[in-house]
């Protein structure tokens, strides 16, 4: 139940607040905060909001049209512990002078997304992002003129089994070798184990946590909830981690391919739509036990999977997770169970309550508004346009495909390669974004541009390290 201004105040006032953090997106992903005294916290704050300089934050305004404002949503607040000060932190959106949201704001393109999901289809789009990172003890990096390289340590590693460590009582995990492994090897146990009780008294429920496949790799799975409120999830989510990790001395990464050879870090999302009571995926006689308008957001998963990708992928480095011989997907396919998927239905939960699928390709670089907003706007895509996964050659395919015949393998379309593959497939392909003014020709181009700019050709003219071992000696 959201509350209301006066309650926000008396909260405020009853828990002894001094603080109050304003926290908002930019369009790549990264929160930003303003902070004001509790003394200019009243009940304009929520309706006037807090002026700020747009320009300053990657993705939007010009430096000559600024001025914007933030607006608060009394329904994030939550007490934010890593202060000194006793603080309310409250996730914002961003408007123009006059009060409009700004199209841009990610938050606003969610709701935009909830909005059209309303008015084409009845119920609600849930989500289930599934955050994986690694929690290092030492992350070293530099990049400059004459030299580029990164060091990366944890006492988890396999690599450190003959460290002098006074005593090594050697409790390494072998390479590629931790999933759900237990203490003492996983030295993150008691770690997650607090920060699952600070997530959930933020309000967020948590399915489970373990230690995942790689040295020091640990996965936090949530339940469902709806667009925004999944999305803010994840932003929260990922301020508690890394805060917790910062105060253990150690650093929480949420980079894809962090390690060579190692496992990477997705962000799985499971996703369904539901009537208030069952899941419209569910068909007991379906497919895996999925409807036909599951199948049909497959399908249009799928046959926009390269686009949305430049969304759910959106890093340089989310490319190379996303190669062959480990769990991440390199086709667009579907499948029960199937782990290579780029579409895989769970059989371990088929029931009429949480029937459902999961999308595989999303990692945490992601901005995630636009991220679920993409993959729901595709999904809405397939059922309006009844899609045919298994027509469109999507499968479903119930063996790695790695063991088909490479004929029949190549006939199975692929995911892209490059960040630059998916942006170009995103200039291609986007109009199902447009519907219901969701996504904007103005954000898609800002965005194609900015990642090109900032992300794509300054990687492409940089040597890399691994270049001079291959030809500094021709």
């Amino acid at each position: 139940m959201v509350p209301t201004k006066e309650e926000i105040l008396k909260f405020v006032k009853d828990q002894g607040v001094e603080m109050v953090d304003c926290k908002v997106i930019d369009l790549i992903g990264r929160w930003h905060h303003v902070t004001i005294p509790v003394s200019q916290l009243s009940e304009s704050t929520f309706t006037d909001g807090i002026g700020i300089d747009a320009s300053s934050y990657p993705g939007y305004k010009k430096v000559t049209a600024g001025d914007m404002k933030i607006i608060p949503d009394i329904s994030t607040c939550i007490i934010d512990c890593f202060p000194d000060l006793r603080t309310l932190s409250i996730i914002c959106d961003i408007c123009e002078p006059d009060g409009t949201p700004y199209l841009r704001y990610p938050r606003n393109v969610a709701r935009r997304a909830e909005q059209y999901m309303a008015s084409t289809h009845k119920g609600v789009a849930l989500f289930s992002p599934e955050l994986e990172f690694y929690v290092f003890d030492e992350i070293r990096y530099i990049s400059e003129t004459n030299q580029s390289s990164y060091y990366i340590d944890s006492t988890e590693a396999f690599w450190n089994t003959g460290r002098q460590e006074n005593p090594n009582l050697g409790y390494k995990f072998p390479s590629q070798a931790g999933y759900h492994g237990i203490p003492p090897a996983d030295s993150t146990f008691n770690l997650r184990s607090k920060l699952i009780k600070l997530i959930e008294e933020s309000g967020i429920p948590v399915k489970y946590h373990h230690h995942e496949v790689g040295a020091a790799q640990v996965e936090i799975e949530v339940l469902h909830d709806t667009l925004i409120r999944s999305a803010d999830a994840v932003m929260l989510m990922k301020y508690l981690i890394k805060n917790i990790a910062c105060q253990s001395r150690k650093v929480a990464t949420f980079m894809p391919k962090p390690l060579y050879q190692e496992a990477g870090n997705g962000m799985h999302v499971h996703q369904y739509l539901s009537d208030g009571k069952i899941s419209l995926f569910y068909d007991k006689n379906g497919y895996a036990g999925l409807s036909q308008l599951a199948l049909n957001y497959i399908g249009g998963l799928l046959k926009h999977g390269p686009a949305i990708l430049a969304f759910t992928s959106p890093s340089t480095n989310s490319y190379k997770r996303l190669i062959p011989g480990y769990e991440a997907p390199v086709n667009l396919f579907y499948a029960a169970a199937n782990r290579t998927a780029a579409v895989r239905i769970p059989m371990y939960d088929v029931n009429k309550q949480r029937a459902r699928i999961e999308f595989r390709p999303p990692d945490a670089t992601c901005n995630p508004y636009l991220a679920l907003s993409a993959m729901l706007m595709a999904g809405l895509d397939g059922i309006e346009n009844r899609i045919d996964p298994a027509a469109e050659g999507f499968g479903p395919f119930e063996i790695n495909i790695a063991e088909m015949p490479e004929q029949q393998r190549a006939s199975i379309k692929a995911l892209p390669s490059s960040l630059q593959d998916a942006l170009n497939a995103l200039r291609d392909d986007h109009d199902f974004l447009l519907k219901g003014n969701v996504f904007t020709e103005d954000l898609i181009d800002a965005w194609i541009e900015y990642k090109m700019r900032k992300e794509v050709n300054p990687l492409r003219a940089r040597p890399h390290p691994y270049e001079f071992e291959l030809y500094s000696d021709i």
